[in-house]
C-alpha cells in the first residue's frame, strides 16, 4: 500500500519536533542524506543537475507501476539531506499527485527560514524539478 504524500509529510513534522534546535535538526537531516538511494553514476550528467542549486544536485527519475521513483545525490552534505527528504516524500507516488502536492512540511518544520537564501533558492529550484518529472511522466500516463 502507497503511504500518501500528506502521511509522509506529517511524519516528517513529526520527526524534526522532537529535536530541541537546529543543531540537531541538521545532523539529522545529514544522516538522512546519508541513507539516501543513491543515483546511478552513469546519471550524473549536467542534464540531471538542478538548476538554481548553489552546490551539485543530480536527481534521476524513472518511471514503475505509474509512480515515479526519484534518486539522487549532492557533494555538499546538508544539500543532500534535503533532497533526500524531498525524494522521501515525493518517491513512488503517482505523478499527479506529486504535481498537486502542497509541501506544507517545509514551513512547518521551520526548514527554509533556518537555511541560507542560496539554499532556501536551491530548495525551490529542486522541488520545481521534482514536479518537472512528475509532469513530463504524467502526460505519457
Amino acid at each position: 500500500m502507497t503511504v500518501s504524500i500528506e502521511e509522509i509529510q506529517n511524519e516528517i513534522i513529526d520527526e524534526f519536533s522532537m529535536f530541541e534546535d537546529w543543531e540537531e535538526r541538521y545532523q539529522y537531516m545529514i544522516d538522512l542524506g546519508k541513507e539516501l538511494p543513491l543515483i546511478d553514476s552513469s546519471f550524473k550528467t549536467d542534464d540531471n543537475i538542478i538548476k538554481g542549486c548553489q552546490s551539485k544536485v543530480w536527481v534521476h527519475a524513472d518511471m514503475e507501476d505509474n509512480k515515479v521513483v526519484f534518486t539522487a545525490d549532492s557533494d555538499a552534505i546538508i544539500t543532500k539531506g534535503i533532497i533526500a527528504i524531498l525524494i522521501r516524500v515525493f518517491s513512488n507516488q503517482h505523478p499527479k499527485d506529486i504535481i498537486d502536492a502542497n509541501t506544507y512540511f517545509i514551513d512547518q518544520i521551520g526548514l527554509k527560514e533556518h537555511l541560507s537564501p542560496t539554499r532556501a533558492n536551491g530548495l525551490v529550484s529542486m522541488i520545481k524539478q521534482l514536479k518537472m518529472y512528475a509532469i513530463a511522466y504524467q502526460t505519457q500516463l
